[in-house]
Parts: structure tokens; sequence; C-alpha cells
């Protein structure tokens, strides 16, 4: 199951994602977009929230958040850093109680959803009206990725994202790669697409090592700018889609 393998990763999680150098940049350009939606006082309910990062982020700008997250040892890592986490799937929130200000899911827990129409009517009940989804996905069609295995000769590697789902037989996790016309029509006429950006369009995954500091901040700076233009969206390691509940 898919919190047993996360459950694994849990101890090493932070060193090899979230404190590398191209996760650094990654979270901080979600959180550029994600932080002006939110105020002091607001409720925001994080889903997968992993080791509580985001979190945590948000409770030092004064925001509320009941974190969630499958994993145990995620959630004992989060509430070590004074988070409110409980142990549930993202499946499982149709018996959550209570209506949040925000929902946000960073970094690819809901590509790990079997169907995420599913959790529509869940979302609909929990987000108050004019609240904000916010939610990122691993993306199709990561460019940097594909170019990084092309060169190694590693095709099935390179084109892995490419039909819109896989196996990850290390961790036997079934993943998927929803479009964003696919996330349009799973949230339905409740939910309207105010944003999309690419996070990671020249800022690589986290794998990707060797890069120095300098050419990961001339990288950041390239997400910056392009980030947000249509076609080049697309090609980025993320997906960031920003909803707002009508």
């Amino acid at each position: 199951m898919a919190s047993g393998c996360f459950d694994l990763l849990a101890a090493d999680y932070d060193r090899a994602w979230t404190n590398s150098g191209a996760g650094r940049l990654q979270r901080d350009g979600v959180w550029r977009h994600m932080m002006p939606l939110f105020r002091s006082g607001n409720l925001v309910l994080d889903l997968g929230c992993g080791t509580g990062e985001d979190a945590q982020h948000l409770l030092g700008h004064g925001v509320r958040v009941l974190a969630l997250d499958a994993s145990s040892q995620m959630v004992q890592i989060a509430r070590s850093r004074g988070v409110n986490a409980q142990v549930k799937a993202i499946e499982d929130i149709y018996d959550l109680d209570g209506t949040f200000d925000g929902i946000i899911s960073n970094f690819g827990a809901f590509n790990c959803v079997p169907d995420i129409r599913q959790l529509r009517t869940s979302l609909v009940r929990l987000l108050r009206p004019g609240g904000y989804f916010v939610v990122c996905l691993m993306g199709r069609f990561c460019l940097a990725e594909s170019l990084h295995f092309l060169w190694r000769c590693q095709f099935r590697k390179a084109a892995r994202r490419w039909s819109g789902k896989t196996h990850v037989q290390t961790l036997d996790l079934r993943v998927a790669y929803p479009t964003a016309g696919q996330m349009t029509m799973a949230l339905g006429p409740e939910f309207r697409l105010v944003r999309r950006i690419g996070i990671g369009l020249a800022v690589p995954p986290s794998y990707i090592a060797g890069l120095s500091r300098k050419s990961l901040e001339i990288r950041d700076r390239i997400d910056t700018r392009l980030g947000h233009w249509p076609f080049l969206r697309s090609l980025a390691d993320h997906q960031l889609f920003i909803f707002v509940r009508k």
C-alpha cells in the first residue's frame, strides 16, 4: 500500500527532496503563488502533508492548518515540528468534519489517488464557497527528466510519464499524471481553474545532481519568468493548479 512505501521514505525524505537545492527552489516556487491566497486566521486543510513543510510554513504566517497523510511515519515527523497532523489517506476524507478556507496538496500526493473524481463531493463539502483548492501534481511531460534519461539511453525512464500512468516497481506504487483537462473535468462545475503554473521548468527534479548553486538560481529565475507560459508550463516537472470553489 502507498502508506507503507511512504513510511519507508519518511526518514530520508527531507534530505533527499525538501532540503535539496532543486527541491527547495521548487517548493519556494509553489509558495510564491500559494501564500497570497491565504491570510492569518484562515483554516487550511493540507492533504498528503508529508513531513509538514508546507503546514509549518503556513503556521508561521498565522494560518491554522489541519494536516493529513496516509503515512504514520510522515505524520510523526510533522507532529514533531508542531503541526496538527493526523493519519488519514486522501481517499478517506469523506468522513472528515469541518469547513475550510483553503485546501492544499503539494508535490504529487494527488498523483497517487486512483480516481480524483470520487473526491469531488468531499472537496465541495469541505471547502467554503470562494475558497481555494491548490494542488501541485507531477506533470506528464517533464522536459528535464526526459532529456536526462535520453542522454543516458534510458529510453523507458525518459518516457515513463508520457502514457499518463506508470507503476513504480521499487515502491509497488501506481502513479497517474492527469492533464489540465482531466483535472478540470474531475472537479466538475463546482470548481473553476483560475491559474496553472509550471513548477520546475528549468529547475530540474532533485535526483538530477551536479548543478551549482549559481546554475540553480539562474534556472529559478527562468522558472519565475516563464513558468506560466501556456506551452512551456506543460513541460515542467510539476504542474500547480489553483482552483476556486464556486
